[in-house]
């Protein structure tokens, strides 16, 4: 009895030293990803996006199917889904794993059903929000009728574009993280796209410009911030003397698709208009930004654009140069209206 009465000590012990460790690696998990502001509001304060762009595709597809149907399908809310079972670890994705969910969502539960035990849906979902929130919805295209004349027409889909326009070769690896030694070490907060000079640049998504100049780092190079404020875009490495679309000016509004720049191999050098940069290269980068405190340099949120340029490269804008002013310019027009946006 003596012996009996031993181990079921050792057994509650050990169940509560778990508890202990399960909640704690909790805690620390929340802290982790969460912080307070002046208010004492939290805001996200860290996210590793590691979706690959097979998994958004999935999604995408899903989400496309599912318009003007129902159950409706949100590829943003399957993706946190599945991250939420995954601890955000797509290593192992099959799609297998995202079409039983949808098995679930059509056989009549909700995403609230699937997600009701998953602590970290809410997290995922938010941050995912963050990343992909406006490139899916409806919007009006630019197209040509039988006639030859051109209108609007209302389509729903895919409406965030390839940051290179389409007909221009490029090619890219997963370089996020590598090390960087120029002014100092760090590590590479974005994605090389290697293109011959005066590749034009596009918009990925519709925003605001916060800035347009010389940075010795990123050489002549483009900030535009989206219209929810939670992503800031960065274009960097542009075309020695010729930088930019001629009508860009800090402030000015750009859509989605519009032509802004030119690749080049700028930067690396305190002199303006110096190419430094050895092989000619669109950097592109996108920062998430939850409080506008995360604009600090220790605060900032860089996250991985490789598989979101996979993604992109269904969506190319056309473009057509005029021969006058030897300027690119978008060859159908998009509109993406307040009213229109989700």
């Amino acid at each position: 009895m003596a012996n009996h009465n031993k181990k079921k000590k050792w057994i509650f012990l050990l169940l509560l030293l778990m508890s202990f460790i399960l909640n704690s690696s909790s805690t620390l998990l929340t802290s982790y990803i969460y912080t307070l502001n002046d208010n004492d509001e939290y805001f996200i304060k860290w996210v590793d996006f590691t979706v690959p762009h097979s998994a958004m595709k999935d999604a995408l597809k899903y989400d496309i199917e599912s318009y003007g149907a129902s159950p409706r399908i949100n590829w943003i809310e399957i993706l946190a889904c599945l991250a939420a079972k995954n601890g955000g670890n797509f290593s192992n994705y099959r799609s297998k794993d995202m079409d039983k969910i949808i098995d679930e969502l059509e056989n009549g539960k909700t995403m609230d059903d699937l997600t009701e035990n998953l602590k970290y849906y809410g997290y995922y979902k938010e941050a995912y929000m963050a990343v992909l929130g406006e490139f899916v919805g409806e919007y009006q295209m630019e197209v040509t009728d039988n006639d030859g004349k051109k209108k609007l027409e209302i389509k729903y889909g895919l409406r965030a574009f390839s940051p290179i326009a389409k007909g221009f070769y490029y090619s890219h690896y997963d370089d996020f993280g590598n090390s960087r030694t120029y002014g100092f070490t760090r590590r590479h907060q974005g994605n090389d796209l290697i293109a011959n000079i005066g590749t034009p640049v596009i918009a990925v998504e519709s925003g605001i410009i916060e800035a347009l100049g010389w940075n010795r780092y990123g050489g002549w190079r483009i900030g535009i911030r989206s219209f929810d404020g939670r992503r800031y875009y960065y274009y960097a490495h542009l075309r020695k003397n010729y930088p930019y679309h001629k009508s860009l000016f800090i402030g000015k509004e750009v859509k989605a698709g519009d032509v802004i720049g030119y690749v080049g191999r700028s930067g690396y050098s305190t002199t303006e208009n110096t190419n430094n940069i050895r092989t000619a290269h669109l950097h592109f980068g996108m920062e998430l930004i939850f409080n506008e405190a995360q604009r600090a340099r220790n605060n900032e949120i860089w996250i991985n654009v490789y598989h979101i340029v996979e993604l992109l490269e269904s969506n190319r804008s056309e473009v057509y140069k005029n021969e006058e002013t030897k300027e690119y310019n978008r060859l159908h027009d998009i509109r993406i209206i307040p009213e229109l946006r989700d």
